[in-house]
C-alpha cells in the first residue's frame, strides 16, 4: 500500500512539474517585432491626408451607468447583427441586462455572435442557466476563445484581453470594460471600478469606419480554430423559461433613447491596431506602434494606465520616448488603490526603474481603482483600448487600440485625464511625493500590504505574465 501511496505521489508531482513548466516556458522569451512587421508600422497612415472629416463621430465613455446605457441602447436599435468580444462576463444586474435585451434582438432576428475568453469564460459563466439558455437560442452563437486544457498546459496563458461591441454597420463601443456589475451600471453599496471606452457612431462608409476595421478583426479572431462554440445544447422545451423571464425583464427595462448624433464629435481618421491572434508569446505590435506614435509626438505625450510592469524593452523604450518628449507624463494606480496585487507587488519592486526612464509619474490616490487604457499625443491624437502597459499585455495576450485623431475628441480625453491626475499625486525621482494641497497619500491595509510585500519577491520569477 505504502508503495502504492508513494507512487502515486511521484506521478502527482511529476504531472504538477508538467503543468507548470508547461504553463510558463513557452512564454520565457520576450519577442521583438520583426524587421517585416515593424516596416508595416508608418505612423504617417494614422493621420489623414485631407483636411475633411472622416465617417465617423466620437466620444469618450468614462461613466459606469452611461456605459450600461449605451451597450443596452445600442443593442436595441439594432437590426441585423450584434457582435460581442470581451475577457470577462460574470452574472449580475448589468448582465442580466444585457442578456435580456440580447434575447429580444434575437428573437426579432439579429444575429448576434459573443466571443469571450476561455479561461474567464469556463470559470464565470459554465453551468449558469442564463447564458447556456441565450446561447442556445437559435439566432445566437456563444464561443469561447482558447479553453485551456491542463493536459496541454500551453493552453492556460493565451487569454483574449478585447473588450469591444459592435452593432450593424453603425455603432462601435471599444475600451477597458469588462461585462459585470463592477463595471458597468450603478449599484449602491458594491465595489466600482473606474474605466474608459471610446464610442464610434458611423456616418459613411463601413469599409472606411473604425466599425469595418473591427468586424474585419473580428472575424479573423472568430474563425481560429480555438474558438469553440459553447451553450448550445438546451432544446426548446428546456430553456422556455429562462428566455421568458429574459423577455420579461427586457420590457421592463428603463434605458434612454440616444441621440448619437448630439453627444459625439467629428474625427478626421481612426485606426485599429492589434496584437497577433494566436495564444502563444506575441511580437509585440500593439507596444511597437504605440511607441512610434509617442516618439513622433511633437509637443506630448500623456498615457493612462492601471499597472505599469515593464519589459527591458520596454524600459528602453520609454527612456527613448522621454528624451524625444520631454513632457512625457504617466497616471497609474498607487499600489494602495491598484486592484491587481500582482501588477501592485512587481510595481513595488521595480518602481525606481520606471521612475529611472524619467517619465513623469502620476499615481492615483482615489478610492476606486482606475481600469482605463488611454494615450493623449499631442493636440489631435486620441487612443484607447484594452492594452496596459505591462508584460501581459504586450507579449502574450490579444490587445485591441483605437487611434482617433481629431482635436475634439483629443479634448474630450485630456479632460478625463486631467480629472485623473487631479486625485493623483505626483512622484518625484527619489520616490517620495510632490506635496498637494487637495491629495493626500492613500494609506494601504496591512493585509494588502502583507501579500505585497510576499509577492514582490514571487513575481519576479513569472513577471513576463503579470
Amino acid at each position: 500500500m505504502k508503495k502504492i501511496i508513494k507512487r502515486t505521489l511521484i506521478v502527482l508531482l511529476i504531472f504538477l512539474l508538467y503543468v507548470i513548466i508547461g504553463m510558463l516556458a513557452p512564454f520565457v522569451h520576450m519577442k521583438s517585432v520583426s524587421p517585416q512587421h515593424k516596416a508595416k508600422i508608418r505612423t504617417e497612415e494614422f493621420y489623414s491626408k485631407t483636411a475633411e472629416n472622416g465617417p465617423d463621430r466620437a466620444k469618450i465613455v468614462e461613466d459606469n451607468k452611461e456605459a450600461l446605457d449605451l451597450r443596452l441602447d445600442m443593442m436595441r436599435k439594432a437590426k441585423e447583427e450584434i457582435i460581442f468580444s470581451t475577457f470577462d462576463i460574470r452574472e449580475g444586474n448589468s448582465t442580466e441586462d444585457i442578456f435580456a435585451v440580447i434575447t429580444d434582438a434575437a428573437r426579432r432576428g439579429v444575429k448576434v455572435r459573443i466571443l469571450v475568453d476561455g479561461l474567464y469564460g469556463t470559470l464565470h459563466m459554465s453551468g449558469k442557466d442564463m447564458f447556456h439558455a441565450v446561447g442556445s437560442e437559435p439566432n445566437v452563437e456563444i464561443r469561447f476563445y482558447n479553453t485551456p486544457n491542463l493536459l496541454k498546459p500551453w493552453t492556460v496563458n493565451g487569454c483574449l484581453h478585447d473588450k469591444y461591441i459592435v452593432v450593424d454597420d453603425q455603432y462601435l463601443l471599444m475600451g477597458g470594460r469588462n461585462t459585470f456589475d463592477y463595471f458597468l451600471g450603478k449599484y449602491p453599496g458594491k465595489s466600482v471600478g473606474l474605466d474608459r471606452e471610446i464610442l464610434i457612431v458611423n456616418k459613411g462608409e463601413e469599409k472606411d469606419s473604425a466599425v469595418g476595421q473591427v468586424k474585419t478583426y473580428f472575424e479573423k479572431v472568430w474563425k481560429l480554430d480555438v474558438c469553440k462554440v459553447k451553450f448550445d445544447g438546451w432544446s426548446d422545451k428546456r430553456r422556455a423559461g429562462e428566455i421568458k423571464r429574459l423577455l420579461a425583464h427586457e420590457k421592463k427595462l428603463k434605458v434612454p433613447s440616444v441621440n448619437y448624433e448630439h453627444i459625439t464629435v467629428p474625427t478626421r481618421k481612426t485606426t485599429l491596431v492589434t496584437n497577433p491572434t494566436h495564444i502563444y508569446g506575441k511580437e509585440p505590435i500593439v507596444w511597437e506602434t504605440l511607441k512610434e506614435l509617442m516618439l513622433d509626438a511633437d509637443q506630448r505625450v500623456l498615457i493612462h494606465t492601471p499597472y505599469a510592469v515593464f519589459s527591458e524593452e520596454m524600459y528602453h523604450g520609454m527612456k527613448e520616448i522621454k528624451k524625444k518628449v520631454p513632457d512625457t507624463q504617466m497616471i497609474l494606480n498607487s499600489i494602495a488603490s491598484g486592484d491587481n496585487i500582482c501588477a501592485s507587488a512587481d510595481y513595488k519592486r521595480n518602481r525606481k526603474n520606471i521612475l529611472d526612464t524619467g517619465v513623469s509619474m502620476f499615481e492615483y490616490m482615489g478610492k476606486y481603482s482606475t481600469h482605463g487604457k488611454s494615450l493623449v499625443i499631442d493636440d489631435d491624437i486620441a487612443i484607447v483600448g484594452s492594452y496596459n502597459f505591462d508584460c501581459r499585455s504586450t507579449y502574450v495576450d490579444t490587445e485591441t487600440m483605437l487611434v482617433v485623431q481629431g482635436r475634439e475628441i483629443t479634448a474630450q480625453l485630456e479632460g478625463k485625464l486631467t480629472d485623473l491626475k487631479d486625485g493623483a499625486l505626483e512622484v518625484k525621482a527619489d520616490g517620495t511625493y510632490k506635496s498637494h494641497s487637495k491629495v493626500k497619500e492613500r494609506t494601504i491595509s496591512s493585509g494588502k500590504k502583507w501579500k505585497i510585500e510576499f509577492l514582490s519577491f514571487v513575481i519576479p520569477a513569472f513577471r513576463y505574465l503579470v
